[in-house]
């Protein structure tokens, strides 16, 4: 009988059970909200364009791209970084532009680069007057097949965009080891005009060099990732 009596103590009432069951359920949405509320703060920030000093209608946006971000959850992963309106360096690929504005870009570009696998990504495309300028001087196609190849592509398709950017030689003396990379560093400048267009909208760009070491056909890692190899022009009013 004292048995039985012990067995009744320790069963719980449909009450309790009940309660049990809601708690834990609040602890998993809790957990699951800290998530997703986590990946909100880190995802990467918007640097807008800057006025141009000198061209009327038209704003600046500065870019870099190296082999290692040096920072963040993927330090040797390869990305990008903007310079925002007070100089600093931010490690984005989210860029605002506004609507009906020429858009003048500058990338300084310290990673290395390869032969291409369908030739078409070294073409210029979308860019005033159909070209990119490699280090002041204008081409409208590079080929990856000599010199140092090309490192990465900016490809917004919505756009009708797509500038190939082209490497440095990974053996340089003064090759940049991680990010932010600075001048002294061996590197490429490519700079490029782009209109905006005249409708608000957020067009998706990536790099369409398959980049990721390590993964599948090199397309994983930083190459599906915002803020990496992936990011978004945001065109407002």
């Amino acid at each position: 009988m004292g048995k039985a009596l012990g067995d009744r103590g320790l069963r719980l009432s449909k009450g309790a059970r009940a309660g049990i069951v809601l708690v834990s359920a609040a602890i998993a949405i809790g957990l699951i909200l800290f998530g997703i509320f986590g990946y909100l703060r880190t995802y990467p920030p918007t640097v807008a364009a800057t006025p141009s000093p000198t061209q009327p209608n038209t704003v600046d946006l500065t870019l870099q791209v190296e082999g290692a971000v040096g920072t963040g959850p993927h330090p040797q992963w390869v990305g990008w970084y903007a310079k925002d309106a007070a100089g600093k360096w931010v490690r984005t690929t989210i860029y605002q532009v506004p609507e009906k504005t020429y858009v003048h870009v500058t990338v300084y570009e310290y990673d290395s680069g390869g032969p291409l696998r369908n030739p078409y990504w070294g073409k210029v495309l979308g860019t005033q007057g159909g070209v990119e300028y490699l280090n002041g001087k204008p081409v409208s196609v590079l080929d990856a097949a000599s010199g140092n190849g090309v490192a990465h592509t900016i490809d917004a398709p919505s756009l009708g965009l797509n500038i190939p950017v082209w490497g440095v030689n990974g053996n340089a003396k003064n090759f940049c080891q991680q990010g932010p990379c600075n001048p002294s560093e061996a590197h490429n400048v490519i700079t490029f005009t782009f209109y905006s267009g005249n409708t608000t909208h957020t067009y998706r760009w990536q790099c369409f060099i398959p980049c990721g070491v390590g993964y599948l056909e090199g397309n994983g890692g930083p190459m599906a990732e915002t803020g990496y190899m992936a990011g978004f022009f945001k065109v407002v009013a």
